[in-house]
């Protein structure tokens, strides 16, 4: 057989030969830093055994795919010293991520001492050096032996698998675990790691089965690699918008209004406020949209026309029992099928044609509990919400426009360089889950994939993340933890009017149906403010800040002046306070950098006597005194170009 490795050369052998055997066969050394090996693409055991012609990548330790199989040999580490510890314990699964690894088990929550414990423990069991051996069983014999182990959920993982499933197991000295591997080769492989958190979980994500207990890790090929992200995990806990958005008294939620019903100070509703603001009027006066105002919730009916009641009814919260019950009603989970009546309500000429709707709409849906977080999964939250209807010779440039849109709300707002733009198409092989034709969905998906090579925007494609009645574009980012969310999505739909005898009259008198575009133009308010925290690491740009200004007297013989500033400054539409406490000035400048305002005016009796303020900024730090009217000229200019200025990296500011 012909192995063809990475740089082109060829090896050849008369019987077949296991991958580390091959390693063994070009040096030495090249076996020694081996973790894995990718056969014509795929990554796979050093144990596997090559048997015919193929393309073969030795992948070594300093090799970004070595880590999925260093931190999958972690996990399995982690279930053994948790099983030496914890007798009692039943292992369920325990995979690579694309930060780390985990394992749930069924067992008592886990504390940060006995984080600390189970690690020393596989640091022992490292020590060890225990070879990792691989070998598989029939289903019989593997459901047997995961019984005779007290292992109930792998028990039920094996009676999963396929009928025709080759079922692999590996031994690392005794401790033996159901899974496909890859692994390396020893237990001393694993070089660096760390336990970082614990934290409850469902028996398959499903809440109405068993709880169990997560244990997160990372795992590197270096122990300077594991120090550097332990150091980024440190900032992303600084950022984390859950722990800061509340430390800044933004929001904050209360058990016994509910999960996911997040409550918001008046700081946070004002952040909150400046955004729809300037959304209504973006969108009202520069890009035509005409705004809307439509209920919260409708009789079941109107969700069963639009479809939503056969493919989303679950993620809904419905009121009344459709067999007891003449009337039901839901929550409204989308604005779209009211947006259409109010379409309805006046018939439209060709020439009334895009009609462009906008509102920001209220939503309600019914997410997992095991799913929510802070802001950014949530069950009740407010969008910017749109619907186009328009001709069909109108739809490409339309959906441009909204693209357009959207990448400029992500460009005010500074995030634009933090995306990825994907293309959500539906499933073919779900046909259930989708309504229409393929030829329709072929055809909206092409329209949007030139659209997206037209404009240059780099895009990926994601089978099954359509929605039942068309594919979109999703605009995702990802959270401080490496987590992706959807901040924005513009959605072609060739389908709905069909089922809402939505129309238009045409020129020649006849009426024909109309095309829709389902938009957002910033997304969720709930969700970027999440994003703007973490982004700015509540620094946010002066335009957007609860708080832009702070007024801080030297002491109380010039509070009067102190507040004929702050007055000033509301009039010129600036959010100014005044820190009037009786404390010295070092101290209320050190509590507003705390509070990480954008600006601090120092005042006292020379600033009185010259009509001016002493400015502080995050900015540039001590920026000397200017007249008022100076200050107030720059700062509307800040807000109203909405600026985002970089911070100086000085003493003020470390």
């Amino acid at each position: 057989m012909k192995i063809t490795l990475k740089d082109g050369s060829v090896k050849e052998y008369g019987e077949a030969k296991a991958i580390i055997d091959i390693a063994k066969d070009i040096s030495e050394g090249l076996a020694r830093v081996a973790c894995a090996g990718e056969v014509d693409g795929e990554t796979v055991d050093l144990r596997t055994v090559l048997d015919k012609d193929c393309e073969l990548n030795i992948i070594t330790a300093t090799d970004e795919k070595a880590l999925h199989v260093i931190r999958h040999t972690a996990s399995h580490v982690l279930a053994e010293a948790v099983k030496r510890l914890f007798p009692n314990a039943k292992v369920t699964i325990g995979p690579a991520i694309d930060e780390g690894f985990y394992y749930d088990f069924d067992a008592e929550p886990f504390s940060r001492d006995d984080l600390d414990k189970i690690e020393a423990e596989m640091k022992k069991i490292i020590k060890e050096g225990h070879e990792i051996t691989r070998f598989t069983l029939p289903r019989a014999e593997a459901i047997k032996y995961m019984e005779e182990k007290g292992e109930p959920y792998k028990v039920e993982l094996i009676q999963d698998l396929p009928e025709d499933s080759e079922i692999s197991f590996y031994d690392q000295g005794g401790f033996v675990d159901l899974c496909a591997g890859p692994h390396l080769m020893s237990t001393k492989g694993v070089k660096a790691f760390k336990l970082t958190s614990s934290s409850m979980a469902y028996w398959r994500g499903d809440s109405n089965k068993a709880r169990l207990q997560r244990i997160y890790g990372t795992a590197y090929n270096k122990k300077e690699e594991l120090a550097a992200h332990l150091e980024r995990m440190e900032d992303a806990k600084r950022r984390d918008h859950n722990r800061l958005g509340r430390e800044m008294d933004l929001f904050t939620t209360v058990d016994v209004i509910g999960q996911g019903l997040p409550l918001f100070t008046p700081k946070g509703t004002k952040m909150i406020m400046k955004l729809q603001r300037w959304i209504e009027d973006l969108e009202d006066n520069e890009w035509g949209y005409m705004r809307t105002r439509t209920p919260l919730m409708a009789k079941s009916d109107l969700y069963k026309l639009s479809g939503h009641w056969d493919h989303y009814k679950e993620g809904m919260f419905v009121f009344g029992d459709e067999e007891k019950d003449k009337e039901v009603y839901a929550l409204r989970p989308m604005t779209c099928p009211f947006q259409y009546y109010v379409y309805k309500n006046s018939q439209k000429s060709y020439r009334d044609l895009p009609c462009r709707y906008s509102e920001t709409s209220t939503l309600f849906r019914n997410e997992d509990s095991g799913e929510m977080h802070g802001l950014t999964r949530v069950r009740q939250f407010t969008i910017t919400e749109g619907h186009l209807i328009v001709r069909p010779d109108q739809m490409v440039e339309e959906f441009k426009n909204c693209l357009a849109l959207a990448k400029y709300c992500l460009e005010t707002l500074g995030v634009n360089d933090d995306v990825t733009y994907h293309l959500s198409k539906w499933d073919p092989d779900n046909r259930e889950k989708y309504i229409g034709e393929p030829e329709v969905w072929n055809e909206t998906e092409q329209h949007i994939r030139d659209i997206l090579t037209e404009l240059e925007i780099p895009f990926v494609e994601d089978v099954g993340e359509a929605a039942f009645y068309g594919p979109k574009v999703d605009i995702n980012a990802k959270n401080v933890y490496g987590k992706e969310d959807t901040m924005i999505t513009v959605q072609w739909d060739a389908l709905l009017a069909e089922q809402f005898d939505m129309y238009y009259i045409d020129q020649n008198g006849d009426k024909v149906r109309p095309y829709i575009i389902h938009r957002t133009s910033m997304g969720c308010y709930e969700r970027t403010l999440a994003w703007l925290i973490e982004k700015y690491a509540g620094k946010f740009p002066t335009w957007m800040c609860p708080e832009q200004v702070r007024v801080l007297p030297i002491s109380d013989k010039y509070e009067d002046y102190a507040q004929k500033v702050c007055k000033t400054l509301k009039k010129a539409g600036i959010d100014a306070t005044v820190d009037s406490r009786s404390e010295k000035i070092g101290f209320k400048i050190r509590e507003a950098r705390l509070d990480k305002l954008p600006y601090m005016l120092v005042v006292g009796q020379q600033e009185e006597a010259d009509n001016t303020v002493s400015v502080r900024s995050r900015f540039l730090g001590d920026e000397g005194a200017k007249s008022l009217d100076t200050f107030i000229a720059d700062i509307t200019e800040e807000i109203r170009t909405k600026q985002i200025r970089k911070e100086e990296q000085n003493e003020e500011n470390k």
